[in-house]
């Protein structure tokens, strides 16, 4: 539990922090990007099970097309996040791409609900409720239809929900999405360089290493997501999730300079008092636990 905690924090702060990298390639169009993420992550993946030589799985699958189309599905989902995530950062969407990651743990907790029967404890019922006030108000103040944050919410909160009830480890299932997704992207990116188009034909040295670096910074943290998804209950991931927004609007407001109206600010501290609610009710719990007698046999 702690370890998974652990895992899946990182991986939050990691995403959290993601737009800075995509600032770094907002002269390379948002599609192209992704092309990129897929290729260079499947090389890096692979890079890594060979070092680690975690191959055997690749012989069972053969026999499992269930699992191949659940990760074909997978796949189409986390490549639709990475889309629409990169796009939104590239065009001054920042705070649009927290807004749908703060809507993400009230989709998880929902999902461990219908599909893992979790059943929330009192005081997490009420910090959810807590946090799905403040996601509504802020909901009422975007001028447009969110659909940058529905998206963003329900690819990802069906790709967490499918990566925690997995058959694969977190290292080959990545690895299989990777393999999934990297030939529609070398196709890709070999037309446009072809076409003379693109960072291959036309890009300098600078652009293309920030590209490659898409690689680790893609397989990193979604190893230790699907790591921590798969030791910990969906409330719990819920929750954490909160990192990742609140980091990506502190950057959208201070470091990009995204106007902010007053009344949305009402919204995120309803959020934030949520999260402080969840923790201190997992704490008391915890030290409850810790604090009772173990039964006798």
């Amino acid at each position: 539990m702690n370890i998974g905690v652990v895992f899946a924090s990182l991986a939050y702060i990691f995403w959290g922090l993601f737009p800075l990298y995509f600032k770094q390639v907002a002269d390379v169009p948002s599609l192209e990007v992704v092309m990129h993420r897929t290729v260079w992550s499947m090389i890096f993946v692979l890079l890594v099970l060979t070092v680690m030589k975690r191959w055997a799985w690749i012989g069972a699958l053969r026999q499992q097309p269930r699992v191949l189309g659940a990760f074909a599905l997978s796949a189409l989902l986390l490549s639709t996040n990475w889309l629409v995530y990169v796009w939104a950062v590239q065009n001054g969407h920042v705070l649009d791409a927290s807004l749908g990651y703060f809507m993400l743990p009230l989709i998880n907790v929902a999902l461990g609900l219908v599909f893992l029967h979790e059943r929330p404890r009192r005081g997490q019922w009420f910090a959810v409720s807590v946090a799905a006030a403040g996601v509504l108000w802020l909901a009422l103040q975007t001028a447009h239809f969110p659909w940058v944050a529905l998206v963003l919410a329900l690819s990802f909160g069906f790709y967490g929900l499918m990566r925690k009830v997995a058959p694969l480890g977190a290292l080959e299932g990545l690895a299989l999405e990777t393999m999934m997704l990297a030939p529609i992207g070398a196709v890709a990116l070999g037309f446009w360089t072809w076409s003379g188009q693109g960072v291959l034909a036309q890009g300098n040295m600078t652009e293309l290493s920030w590209l490659v670096l898409a690689g680790p910074l893609t397989a990193i943290p979604l190893l230790l997501f699907a790591a921590g998804a798969r030791r910990i209950p969906m409330t719990t991931m819920g929750i954490l999730q909160y990192i990742s927004p609140t980091l990506q609007f502190g950057l959208g407001i201070w470091a990009f300079n995204e106007p902010l109206q007053p009344a949305r600010l009402f919204g995120f501290v309803l959020i934030w008092i949520a999260l402080l609610i969840y923790t201190l009710e997992s704490w008391w719990v915890r030290q409850r636990a810790m604090a009772s007698p173990t039964p006798r046999k």
